[in-house]
């Protein structure tokens, strides 16, 4: 077990990017399931993005004995109820959809609303460290009690859904999302535009300062 490695618990090649951008000033040295040869798919069955966050971060740190961090996040449209919100990766009637078919979906679930489409991304994440990880030492002088083994951390980017495709970076719904006061949708953001604005960033800018605490203990 190498305790100075996090692995970012996702198979979803956009944000493992985006994780990594987001987490490179850490200094922590970061690795992907695909990295360490570790194939895992965990079922999102959770009826929150904490409850899934969690269940993903909890399943990869045990099957690879890593501090690993994982998220889960969706977009709510207000005219929509909610939706998609949890099912938003999977939010299409075509069996295997792409981006650019959950997009189409939206939108013509949307075209009989009255605009402003309002709507915000919503993401957690989760950290979870492997029990085995603590040595005797550690738990008799309290550094489990410092660094809880699973924490959650939430963000938030409110805006709303506009009608035609703008900006070619990002993935998922980015295009489509208007951001609230900007004028830009999210793929019209540059990598550090993005790393200041979105909803996984601002819950990764919570994270860092437990991250940093977790691997100075360790």
């Amino acid at each position: 077990m190498n305790m100075n490695k996090l692995l970012i618990a996702t198979n979803n090649k956009g944000k493992v990017k985006e994780l990594q951008d987001l987490l490179k000033a850490t200094g922590v040295e970061l690795v992907t399931p695909a990295q360490i040869n570790l194939q895992l798919d965990v079922i999102e069955d959770g009826k929150t993005y904490a409850e899934n966050a969690t269940k993903k971060a909890i399943a990869f740190a045990k099957a690879s004995r890593l501090v690993s961090l994982a998220d889960d996040s969706g977009l709510e449209v207000d005219a929509l109820d909610g939706a998609p919100g949890l099912y938003s990766a999977r939010y299409s009637r075509k069996p295997n959809a792409i981006d650019a078919d959950r997009r189409a979906y939206l939108l013509q679930n949307l075209k009989d609303k009255p605009r402003p489409w309002t709507a915000r991304f919503h993401a957690t994440i989760a950290i979870a460290i492997p029990e085995k990880l603590w040595s005797p030492t550690d738990l008799l002088s309290g550094v489990q009690e410092q660094v809880p083994s699973l924490q959650i951390f939430e963000g938030i980017c409110e805006g709303e859904i506009v009608p035609e495709e703008r900006g070619t970076g990002g993935f998922g719904y980015d295009p489509i999302f208007l951001l609230q006061g900007l004028g830009k949708t999210m793929a019209e953001l540059n990598m550090d535009e993005k790393n200041r604005l979105s909803h996984r960033a601002r819950a990764v800018m919570k994270a860092k300062a437990v991250l940093i605490q977790i691997y100075d203990l360790i």
